[in-house]
Parts: structure tokens; C-alpha cells; sequence
């Protein structure tokens, strides 16, 4: 899938398996020889390897050509990684394991990067090797941080938008009550009121983690391991979900859907709202018929006193610590967040994570979705930032379910949530 679609399907989505490669280490890579290692290599330069899924690896070829163009003594190599992102993150993990460096820089999927770090394989991006990540989403960076330290540079980013039926309604709803208030429109157009990806898997993580820290919830604490979600804020999040559900504010039909149908939905007229990624934009104005193609436009998803906090997809760039070329890596990791890289990604529909570029006039009249998009970015949050997380998102996606489902209240369900994250951390 071109576009939007590309990041969502090769980098937002990580499959739910047991990480049984390795035993997730919980110091942080801080041993003795952790940190000899880290200090090697920081003051070299010369060749280095990226790799990344090959989904989306053609999006930075163009960045690495004017790297290699200006820099012929320190070439970067781009090896493709496989599509599938369990693949993608088995290779890396083998090669880390065995104490490679021939990967100086890989792209990670922004849920991996927490195990990463917590393993001591990635470079903590400070001293020697810090990076002035200031410009950027601010969200991006979260995602990106283990326990207060930063180890990886942010290279692109995503978030759903909520799109709406401007014949059906003027303007987006300006919190989640009014988006329930005005389903009676949609009753009245024999149409959905809310349709959304709630398949269980990631996208039933994406959905519950949007509607947690829209009321204010977490997932899990700072510290990755901690799970919060049996606070009132996060009860209160899920309750939003489950009720929409059950009172058929969201179509319940949407427990089986994926982004795919989602799209289908939305471009077929089914729907007066959809919560989806931009990729559905360029689909919309290009596939759909007119009634839905002339008629719709996108805002933030909503909370409960206003814009909601999306759930983020992207990668994450990672040094890696066994890299005998630590200043190229820096270099090249700073590089891809400069300003003209970051243009040449939206100018691809591969959304930048240096704000700035959100606010170029010329962009914003090719792309009208940008504007929203950066608003969405602004108030998202990472999914869990936990080094434990595919048994975290499954802890969440099948609770979230069976709450959904009526087979547990929201009380049970969060409860039953904890539990199995406590366990995941042990």
C-alpha cells in the first residue's frame, strides 16, 4: 500500500508473539561491560550499514543518496530487513545477540524500542552521542525514551485522525458526548454513527490505548512494568469504549474490522465517522464516489473535553551499541530529521516528525489533512513504552474484548489487565 498506508501497515503494526528470542534483561543494559561498550566506538567515523523492513525502505533512499553523495567517506549501506514485522525484529535480535555491529542503524518499529534498550543492544542517545531532538513531536520523543534516557532518534510518525461527513454534519464534534449527541443523524441517514479498526490484535491495543489516555489513563507506569490501568482515568477511557459499543455509537460489526475495512466502510458511505489513519484521505478523495469524496474532512479524534490522544504509529532509529562507527551513526540519525529529509518524507505521504514542517503553506495546500494531522500529533501518545510489550498489548486487546463483548465489566477487565501485565514483567 502506498502512502500513509505504507507506515501503518510496515511500522504501526507489531504482531502479538512471545519474545522468546531472548529473556528481557530489566537493568538496562547498565552492566560493566554494557557500558565499556557504549563508550567504544562514540569518536569513529566511516561506513556505516541502515537497515530497515523493506515495506518502506525505498522512503529513505533519497536521503541516503544526497548522505552518500556528500559524505564519500562514510557511505551508508541500506539492507533491506524482511516485510513482516516479527521478521524484521527476529533478524535484528539474532545479529544483537551475537554481538554484531553489522547493523550501525536500524529502524525500529516505535513499540520495539523499549525491549531494545532494555537489553542494552541500543545506544543511549546522550553525551557523545546525543542528538537535538527539540524540534520534534513531541510524542515521537516519548516514544523513543526508556526510563528517562533516550535511545533512539525519532525518524517518522503517525497518528489516527477521526474523519466526518460534512453533509451529515458542518463541523467535527467538539468532544466525545457531542460525537454520541449527534448519532442521531446518522440514524436519520440509515447510515453507522462511528465506525473504527477494533479487530482483536493491534488494533483493539490502538483503540483501547486512544480511549485510556484520552481520559487521562495509562497503560503502564514510566517505568514500563507498572500497569495503571485500573486507575479511575483509565477505567473511566475504557468505559467510554465499551459503552459506545454496546449503545451502537460504534458499529458492532467494527469488532471484526482491520484498517482495510475500515477504509471500506467510509469510502462505501456507510458511515458518518471513521477513526482511521491519514492514508484514508488520499483513498477517499480518489477512490470514493462523490457523495463521500466531496463531503468529508478530518480533525483529531475526541476526548471527553476535546481533541483525544491518538495512538501513535512510526519507527524509532536506533545505533547500535556493538556499531564500530558511532559518530557517522550520530551524524546520520541527525541527518534524517533535518529539514529538508523531513520535507522530502511528506512530500512522499510519510509524515515528518520535525514539527515544523507540518506549518509549510505549500504543504498544507497539497496535503489539507496536514493541519489536523499535527494537532492529532501534538496531543498523541505512545502505545505502552514497556520493554515487555507484545504480552502487554495482548493483556490489553483480549480484556478489551471480552469487555466489549459483555463477557466482563470494565472493573474485571482492568483488573484481569493488571494481573497480566504484573506477570509479564516477572
Amino acid at each position: 500500500m502506498a502512502g500513509f498506508g505504507r507506515i501503518f501497515k510496515g511500522a504501526a503494526v507489531a504482531s502479538i508473539v512471545a519474545l522468546s528470542v531472548t529473556a528481557c534483561s530489566s537493568d538496562g543494559g547498565d552492566s560493566a561491560a554494557s557500558d565499556e561498550q557504549a563508550q567504544s566506538g562514540t569518536d569513529s567515523r566511516g561506513p556505516i550499514t541502515f537497515a530497515m523492513g523493506k515495506n518502506d525502505i525505498a522512503t529513505l533512499e533519497p536521503a541516503v543518496e544526497q548522505w552518500n553523495a556528500e559524505h564519500p567517506d562514510e557511505q551508508v549501506t541500506l539492507h533491506e530487513l524482511p516485510g513482516d514485522a516479527d521478521a524484521q525484529r527476529d533478524t535484528l535480535v539474532q545479529s544483537l545477540q551475537a554481538e554484531s555491529g553489522d547493523y550501525d542503524v536500524f529502524a525500529l518499529d516505535i513499540t520495539d524500542t523499549a525491549h531494545f534498550a532494555a537489553n542494552g543492544w541500543v545506544q543511549a542517545i546522550e553525551g557523545d552521542t546525543s542528538v537535538d531532538t527539540s524540534g520534534l513531536i513531541p510524542a515521537a520523543v516519548e516514544s523513543a525514551t526508556y526510563n528517562g534516557t533516550l535511545y533512539a532518534v525519532p525518524q517518522n510518525t503517525n497518528a489516527q485522525l477521526l474523519y466526518y461527513r460534512t453533509d451529515m454534519v458542518p463541523e467535527a464534534p467538539a468532544n466525545w458526548q457531542a460525537l454520541v449527541d449527534s448519532c442521531n443523524v446518522a440514524v436519520e441517514r440509515n447510515v453507522d454513527c462511528l465506525q473504527m479498526p477494533l479487530k482483536l490484535g493491534e488494533q483493539a491495543t490502538v483503540a483501547a490505548s486512544q480511549f485510556i489516555n484520552s481520559w487521562g489513563g495509562s497503560v503502564v507506569g514510566e517505568d514500563g512494568a507498572t500497569p495503571e490501568v485500573e486507575s479511575e482515568q483509565s477505567r473511566a477511557g475504557l468505559q467510554a469504549l465499551v459503552d459506545g459499543y454496546q449503545d451502537d455509537v460504534i458499529a458492532k460489526k467494527t469488532d471484526a474490522f482491520s484498517e482495510e475495512e475500515t477504509a471500506l466502510g467510509f469510502l462505501g458511505g456507510e458511515t458518518m465517522y471513521s477513526y482511521n489513519w491519514p492514508y484514508m484521505y488520499d483513498k477517499a478523495k480518489t477512490e470514493a464516489g462523490p457523495e463521500v469524496a466531496d463531503n468529508f474532512d478530518v480533525a483529531p479524534i475526541v476526548g471527553p473535553e476535546g481533541a483525544g490522544a491518538s495512538t501513535l504509529g512510526g519507527y524509532n532509529n536506533a545505533i547500535n551499541v556493538y556499531s564500530e562507527n558511532k559518530a557517522t551513526a550520530v551524524d546520520f540519525v541527525s541527518f534524517i530529521i533535518s529539514e529538508d529529509v523531513q520535507m522530502g518524507f511528506a512530500q512522499a505521504s510519510f509524515p515528518p516528525v520535525l514539527a515544523s514542517i507540518y506549518d509549510d503553506p505549500a504543504l498544507q495546500a497539497e496535503f489539507p489533512y496536514m493541519t489536523a494531522l499535527k494537532a492529532a500529533l501534538e496531543a498523541a501518545k505512545p502505545r505502552p513504552v514497556t520493554p515487555f510489550y507484545p504480552a502487554v498489548s495482548k493483556a490489553v486487546q483480549d480484556n478489551t474484548h471480552a469487555a466489549l463483548k459483555g463477557e466482563k465489566d470494565v472493573e474485571q477487565a482492568t483488573t484481569d489487565m493488571a494481573a497480566a501485565i504484573q506477570q509479564a514483567g516477572n
